[in-house]
């Protein structure tokens, strides 16, 4: 069965949606066609053939990400897309995916995509088998779902508090399990769980979303001392962003009365994942990403009272905005997946931050290490091979021994 053909872009307005498929591929004249009992898809080659990180040499990879429709997952898809990786998308919306997927073959990568909720584990096992199918085995799997809902928590009814924790927690859960199916088999891969700077202390009226990213914390703590026990090569890491100026703001359902806004400082999401890219390449098990969050993680430790003083004073006013665009992008998405196409920033830009210091020292130490890795490897004294035995000469053929017996 052939797969629709992919939607196309209005104007006037967003990109009109087609059925949904399972898997989507764009066919590319000249390019290399896989075919399946069930569907067609196409490989675009990468350019250049391989993607040259530390993860693996020269080799091709695949990385998949949840959440891959809008925000950082988006903007993370295009990164490794530009470092020549395959990238696999899941996502709920068919719109936001396919915006996605134009994202990752505009940097010249093969991209894959496939509709699934990450709180079903039998749906986001079909989308990675799909995926996996099509880009090959997954190297990286990238956590990157979730949503939230801002008011006291005596106004957030019971059922959306229950559907951030879903998403936000027992979706990256479910992934987690998901790409460890497809890792262990292999002995190698290294899965990301994006969580927050709140987890390393709740921000009032975000009592939802700041329990489930402490879960997800210490899910990924204990998965990491799980693996170390069983000396497995497979790495969790989990990285911890600071408020990012992202549509999930448009998409959180709010109790305050006034759309939500991220509590500053923010940062733009390409920061985001470009620590992302970074935490793949380094072999730590849990990163921050930026000052901003350096900084809270180890205010919380050293002086625990003042913080819990900072953060009680994060009310209303500091969360919540009357700004016009904010207002004209609300769409919240607890339970349905939004219609339109949002992209990678938000409405709160001025005034954030592209560029961090401690982002930028973490690559530098990365391409140091990877030199000295290198230096070392060309350095070391090749092994001299033991002499080979001559190898004796073949006996002759029976033929020939009798017809010299008869001779004789």
């Amino acid at each position: 069965m052939r797969l629709p053909a992919p939607p196309t872009r209005n104007p006037a307005g967003p990109i009109r949606s087609r059925p949904p498929a399972k898997a989507y591929l764009a066919p590319v004249p000249g390019l290399k066609r896989l075919t399946n009992r069930s569907q067609s898809v196409f490989l675009m080659p990468l350019r250049g053939g391989r993607a040259r990180t530390r993860f693996g040499g020269t080799a091709i990879h695949v990385v998949i990400i949840t959440g891959g429709s809008s925000g950082i997952g988006r903007c993370t898809a295009a990164l490794f897309a530009r470092h020549g990786w395959r990238v696999g998308l899941i996502a709920r919306g068919a719109e936001g995916l396919a915006a996605s997927r134009l994202d990752v073959e505009a940097a010249g990568a093969c991209a894959a995509s496939a509709q699934a909720d990450v709180t079903r584990s039998a749906d986001l096992a079909g989308a990675a088998k799909v995926i996996v199918a099509a880009l090959g085995p997954v190297d990286v799997w990238i956590n990157c779902a979730g949503n939230g809902v801002y008011g006291r928590f005596d106004d957030v009814p019971e059922a959306e508090f229950q559907r951030v924790t879903d998403v936000t927690y027992h979706g990256t859960v479910n992934g987690t399990r998901v790409a460890l199916s497809h890792m262990r088999p292999r002995g190698a891969g290294c899965i990301i769980n994006v969580c927050s700077a709140v987890a390393f202390h709740g921000l009032p009226l975000m009592s939802s979303y700041a329990g489930a990213k402490a879960a997800v914390r210490a899910f990924g703590q204990a998965l990491q001392g799980e693996l170390r026990l069983e000396r497995s090569a497979i790495r969790v890491a989990t990285v911890f962003p600071p408020a990012v100026n992202t549509p999930y703001f448009s998409h959180a359902t709010s109790h305050m009365g006034w759309p939500a806004r991220p509590a500053w400082p923010v940062y733009q999401p390409e920061l985001i994942a470009q620590g992302i890219w970074q935490a793949v390449a380094r072999g730590r098990a849990e990163i921050t990403i930026g000052g901003t969050a350096a900084a809270y993680s180890l205010a919380t430790r050293i002086a625990p009272r003042l913080i819990a003083w900072c953060m009680g004073r994060v009310g209303i006013e500091r969360q919540s905005t009357r700004d016009r665009d904010a207002l004209e992008l609300q769409e919240p998405n607890l339970f349905a997946p939004s219609q339109h196409v949002f992209g990678v920033r938000g409405p709160f830009g001025q005034g954030a931050r592209e560029w961090s210091l401690h982002v930028s020292a973490g690559r530098v130490l990365a391409m140091a290490r990877q030199f000295l890795r290198t230096a070392r490897r060309r350095a070391r004294p090749a092994v001299p091979l033991p002499p080979t035995r001559a190898q004796p000469a073949p006996d002759r053929p029976l033929g020939d021994l009798a017809s010299q017996s008869g001779d004789s």
